[in-house]
Order: structure tokens, then C-alpha cells, then sequence
């Protein structure tokens, strides 16, 4: 039964909630603030109501800092490290506005309105990301049953739109077609610095990720078959060649075999006979990992000096596309789709789990492959269209 008290003004409600099953003390919920005694017997028949059915939370008073902090330590151990960095990232963005707030008190009105505020400033997906961060935080906090209400529940995302139409504009794609991608390689076989066309070859030709191209070592190449393996990809956000991690891939369906060129064998065979001789070179420095690219110590290059690599070829290409390592893959897909690989290999191949992936963000093909296309069906309806004619 509850009881009430009159103090300084205002009505405090205590009520019993019984024996604590850890401490076996018997333990009290009081609150007080209610300017008459009728808003607190109100209040005190909803706590024993809950405590009856077994529904009532005692909300954490925790700050929001704290709660993400333990949450983290948590969440660490069941992903890897690079979604964890991604995760923190996002949550950053959540702690710039809550960092002292009890988590208990955070509400869907105040959710909504911080992801309102955040949707002006990012991208589409960055806003995905940090709401499926604020979710798995506050689902979190339910299950530990730290608050009552999940605020992320009945959010809303906000409608990405621009208010002003801008003018059409041609559209530069971020990859090179056939004729391009011969005279970028060309360029680099000739002006290239060492390792530079084989790493670059290889992009283009396989399709991979720059992570798992970097992580790939000679154990992963059958060169009997021509078959290549992708089992892990490169982690290095501190670009520190000393302190990479090798994580498992993207997604499950990123861990592959498929068959190489062997034109591109060849180059790599050619590239692991030069990386023997740079390591009796310097076999004093050099340790020995087992990468198909690697640095006269043995470490493979990190994400960032490969792009300064192509950034520095790219100066010398007379190209306005802005080109970047995962350049390659895209360049990989659509030639691809070009040569009329069906596009479930090409799922296979470049390692999409969905194959709506591949459909959606490579839906469009070079000019010439468009226009092939068109010329097909014209041709496969032919004696349709003189009919109708």
C-alpha cells in the first residue's frame, strides 16, 4: 500500500515494491513534485499497478554518455573492428546534443528532431547509418530495461528532397569504358612507379574491393587453375603500414573463388618474382606476410597511398572523371555487363550477397553497351515490327 507525505509544498508518494532478489532487502519507489495529493495517489496506483503485472522499469538515471560507452564495450565483441569504428562515428553525432542527458529522458519527439536537424546537413545513407546506431543503442536500453520507451520506435526518417530543381547536367561516370581503361593502363606501364600496373591491371580485371586486393597473399591465388580466392579484406584507418588488420569480408557473400585472367597470372607470377629479390634485398627489414603487394619492408600499401598513387597517373590522363580505386570495380562490372556476362555471375563474381545490389547500383552500362542493346531487341522483334508496319 502506498503512502503520502506533505512536504515543503508538494505531495511525495511511497510505495513498496518488495524484496530486491539480489540484495533480499526490501526496497521503496518514491517520487515526489506533485502539487496536490490526488496526483500522487494517481501516480502511485499506476507504479503498483505495473509492479502487479510485472511491467514497471525503474528508468535509469544514467547519462547518455555513459549508457554509449557501455553499450560499445558491448557491441565490440560481437562485430568487427571497423563497424565498431562506424558505429562510434555515427553515435557522435547523437552525444553532440545528449551527451549529459539521462538516457531515461530521451523522447521520440526529441529523436525525431535531432534526425530531422541531421538530415539537412548528410546523405541519405550517412542518416540510415546513424538511425540504425541510435536504434541498436536504445534497443539496448530496453532490453536492459534501463527505460521504458523505445524513442527510436515510431520514428519517421525524414523525406530527402532539395527544394530547388537543379539544371540537368551530363552526368561524368566514375569509371572508364573499354578504350579508356587501354589508355589509362598504357599510360601506367609507362610512367607508372613499381607495382603500380599490376596492382592497377589487377583491380581492373577482378573487380575486387581495394580492402581485399590488398589482403590477398599467395596462398590465395591457385596457379594451376587460374582461381583466386577472397577471404579477408585490408583494415588500416590510421594509414600507419605497420598496424593493419586483416578483417573478414564485407558480407558473406563477399568470401569467393572465381577464375582470373591469365594474362593477369602472368603478371602477378612476375610481380612475386620481383617481390623475392626486393626481400633478399632487404631481408634484414623485411617481413615476410605473404602479399602479392607489398613494399620493399614487406607491408602491404595502405588505401591512402594507392590513391595518391592513381591520383599522380591520373594528372597525367587526359580525363575529367573522377576516378578512385573503387573505380576499378565499377569499370569491372560494366565491362562485364558489355561482354553480356549474365548478371548473376556477375553477382558471383564481385560479391554481392543480393543480387539487387548489382542491379540497382549498376543499372547503367556504357553508351555503346545501351545502344547494343537496343539494336537486339530491334532486331529480335523485327518481323513484329514490319507486320504492324
Amino acid at each position: 500500500m502506498a503512502h503520502f507525505r506533505e512536504k515543503n509544498g508538494s505531495w511525495e508518494y511511497i510505495v513498496s515494491a518488495g524484496k530486491d532478489p539480489v540484495t533480499q532487502k526490501y526496497t521503496k519507489i518514491r517520487k515526489s513534485g506533485f502539487r496536490t495529493k490526488t496526483a500522487a495517489k494517481n501516480e502511485a496506483r499506476r507504479i503498483e499497478e505495473e509492479l502487479k503485472q510485472g511491467t514497471y522499469v525503474k528508468e535509469s538515471s544514467t547519462t547518455f554518455s555513459a549508457f554509449v560507452d557501455q553499450w560499445l564495450a558491448h557491441y565490440e565483441k560481437r562485430a568487427k573492428v571497423s563497424s565498431v569504428r562506424a558505429r562510434r562515428i555515427a553515435a557522435k553525432r547523437l552525444l553532440d546534443v545528449w551527451e549529459h542527458y539521462p538516457v531515461s529522458s530521451i523522447t521520440l519527439s526529441m529523436y525525431q528532431q535531432r534526425m530531422d536537424d541531421l538530415s539537412l546537413q548528410f546523405s541519405e545513407n550517412y542518416i540510415d547509418s546513424i538511425h540504425s546506431t541510435g536504434r541498436m543503442i536504445f534497443n539496448h536500453a530496453h532490453k536492459l530495461q534501463l527505460i521504458k520507451v523505445n524513442p527510436t520506435q515510431h520514428f519517421e526518417k525524414p523525406r530527402m528532397k532539395k527544394d530547388v530543381v537543379e539544371e540537368e547536367y551530363e552526368e561524368i561516370e566514375n569509371f572508364f569504358d573499354r578504350e579508356e581503361l587501354t589508355e589509362f593502363l598504357l599510360l601506367t606501364r609507362k610512367s607508372g612507379l613499381r607495382g603500380d600496373l599490376v596492382l592497377f591491371t589487377t583491380l581492373a580485371y577482378s573487380g575486387l574491393r581495394i580492402g581485399e586486393l590488398l589482403a590477398l597473399k599467395e596462398s590465395d591465388i591457385n596457379f594451376a587453375t587460374n582461381e583466386i580466392s577472397i577471404t579477408k579484406t585490408y583494415y588500416n584507418p590510421s594509414n600507419n603500414k605497420k598496424t593493419f588488420q586483416l578483417l573478414t569480408p564485407k558480407t558473406k557473400g563477399s568470401t569467393r573463388k572465381f577464375d582470373l585472367d591469365p594474362f593477369v597470372i602472368g603478371m602477378i607470377k612476375d610481380n612475386l618474382r620481383q617481390q623475392k629479390e626486393l626481400k633478399m634485398k632487404n631481408r634484414k627489414i623485411y617481413k615476410d606476410y605473404g602479399f602479392l603487394f607489398a613494399d620493399e619492408e614487406g607491408y602491404p600499401p595502405s588505401i591512402k597511398k594507392v590513391a595518391i598513387r592513381l591520383q599522380r597517373l591520373m594528372k597525367l590522363f587526359d580525363s575529367n572523371k573522377h576516378i578512385t580505386p573503387h573505380s576499378f570495380r565499377h569499370t569491372n562490372i560494366s565491362l562485364l555487363i558489355e561482354a553480356n556476362v549474365p548478371i548473376g555471375e556477375i553477382q558471383r563474381r564481385v560479391g554481392h550477397t543480393d543480387i539487387n545490389t548489382t542491379m540497382n547500383i549498376y543499372t547503367h552500362m556504357t553508351r555503346n553497351t545501351k545502344a547494343e542493346a537496343s539494336q537486339l531487341f530491334s532486331n529480335h522483334l523485327s518481323s513484329l515490327t514490319e507486320k504492324l508496319q
